[in-house]
């Protein structure tokens, strides 16, 4: 990522916000063993739009994703997310944490916080709210997941995919305009896929901009409006879920495929 003048208050998008949410162009990123981990990736995702990211593993899709709100850094290209250029500037990436929410495989609950404390935390401490609003707003979202009577419970006294609600409750507490997932049910038991989908799927609904890096077909199937095939470090196809499961261009798409669908 290139230097970059200080966010002013009076900054003007660059993007129409109506628009594209997420603008990537020619993302390239390297670990550092040389490990070319991303090979000039370009994604666009509009306002309301739901893109899931397939791939296997080891092809970027989730180090992709992270470079959308900074958790991972790169070294060409430029990312734009609701018109703010993401740079090593901290007020634009402090900008688009705060419009950008992310639940990730592992819950990454505070253990010795409630949970409605968990979900009121960041409303707080980020945004300046008074407790009483964080509160009223964290006992909405949390209800909303379908918890609400956990509440007063501690993270380690619910199972997986309860936790799992919890991080998802959180990310919504900010408020963000943006919600990327992923893997969320990577770490989940079976049994405990479903309550986690159903979440994202009503949140699907709502129109909120998002993007989940999942293996879940069903829910690729249903909700999203576009697939984005990742492998080695590139997108390999774009296509609408009827497209991509019933007529995949790319042999390695095929081979893809043929895999997970049994």
């Amino acid at each position: 990522m290139t230097q970059s003048q200080p966010l002013s208050t009076s900054i003007e998008p660059t993007l129409n916000k109506a628009e594209a949410m997420i603008t990537a162009k020619d993302v390239e990123k390297w670990y550092s063993n040389n490990f070319h981990v991303l090979r000039g990736v370009s994604l666009t995702v509009n306002q309301g739009e739901v893109v899931v990211i397939m791939g296997p593993s080891g092809s970027g899709k989730s180090t992709f994703i992270r470079t959308f709100n900074a958790l991972e850094d790169y070294q060409k290209g430029s990312i734009e997310i609701d018109g703010i250029k993401l740079t090593h500037n901290l007020k634009n990436i402090e900008a688009i944490r705060r419009e950008v929410g992310m639940v990730f495989q592992q819950f990454n609950l505070f253990p010795h916080l409630t949970v409605l404390e968990n979900v009121q935390l960041a409303p707080v401490e980020v945004r300046g709210w008074s407790k009483a609003k964080a509160r009223e707003i964290a006992s909405e979202l949390l209800e909303r997941v379908g918890i609400l009577s956990q509440a007063n419970k501690f993270p380690g006294q619910l199972s997986g995919g309860q936790q799992q609600r919890v991080a998802i409750a959180r990310a919504l507490a900010m408020q963000p305009k943006i919600m990327l997932f992923d893997e969320p049910t990577s770490a989940l038991d079976p049994e405990m896929v479903r309550e986690v989908l159903d979440v994202m799927r009503s949140l699907a609904s709502t129109g909120i901009t998002m993007v989940c890096v999942t293996h879940e077909v069903g829910f690729a199937r249903e909700v999203a409006d576009r697939i984005v095939f990742m492998a080695e470090g590139l997108i390999v196809e774009e296509a609408t879920p009827q497209d991509f499961f019933n007529n995949p261009k790319h042999e390695r798409t095929k081979q893809f495929l043929a895999q997970i669908l049994h």
